[in-house]
């Protein structure tokens, strides 16, 4: 399956992936093209140092964030993607994004959805909304990406426990952590089961998955 990342930063879920590849244990997952909207980041040097193209299409270079939104999607086509992953991609994509590029774009989000989800919820901002909820557990969402932010259909979630003490520091790096474990999960169940024809369908129901012990979902034998 040939996968396209979109990212913004320092890239490390995109690392984990590439990671994951290169040591064979991702097997059916093909990174062929990595775009960023910022030149510089080190995700790009993460891509750079496992051999995977790069391109950066920033908002600068466009009439308008559709238009760029558009030539996103039309080099993942062009490169044949046939998944593409939001790794800590910070905008939200916008209809020429998904005219252009019809497969299945996923999100990893480090939150339980629908909670500490929408406008404003990244980074450590996702964080301090659960510490000022009160909320005794967290832990990450992926999801199928749609025009509605944050709502798309779950793929998989696993919870974390809060702890006594977290700040939102302590809490965003123990989440990392099971967002790595979780996303190359994810990516070898959609290798191995394949992508359903329309994106728009209930993933769940597309993919055979149910909700397993601890929140993740697995796939029905």
């Amino acid at each position: 399956m040939r996968l396209g990342v979109l990212v913004s930063g320092r890239g490390s879920n995109l690392e984990a992936v590439l990671d994951a590849v290169a040591a064979g244990t991702l097997g059916g997952i093909e990174p062929v093209l990595v775009v960023s909207n910022r030149p510089g980041v080190r995700a790009l040097e993460v891509a750079a140092r496992h051999g995977v193209p790069c391109q950066v299409l920033g908002r600068s270079g466009f009439a308008d964030a559709d238009e760029r939104d558009a030539a996103i999607g039309l080099a993942l086509a062009t490169n044949g993607c046939e998944l593409a992953l939001l790794a800590g991609y910070d905008q939200l994509l916008q209809a020429g994004y998904f005219a252009a590029f019809r497969g299945l774009t996923i999100n990893i989000h480090p939150s339980l959805l629908p909670r500490h989800g929408g406008r404003g919820m990244t980074g450590l901002a996702v964080h301090r909304s659960v510490l000022d909820a009160g909320d005794a557990e967290t832990g990450v969402t992926i999801h199928a990406v749609t025009s509605d932010l944050d709502a798309g259909p779950v793929l998989a979630q696993q919870r974390l426990g809060v702890q006594p003490g977290d700040d939102a520091e302590q809490l965003a790096q123990r989440v990392l952590t099971l967002e790595h474990r979780l996303l190359v999960h994810t990516l070898a169940r959609l290798a191995a089961g394949g992508l359903p024809r329309d994106p728009s369908v209930s993933m769940a129901a597309a993919l055979g998955v149910e909700r397993g012990a601890g929140g993740t979902a697995v796939k029905r034998r």
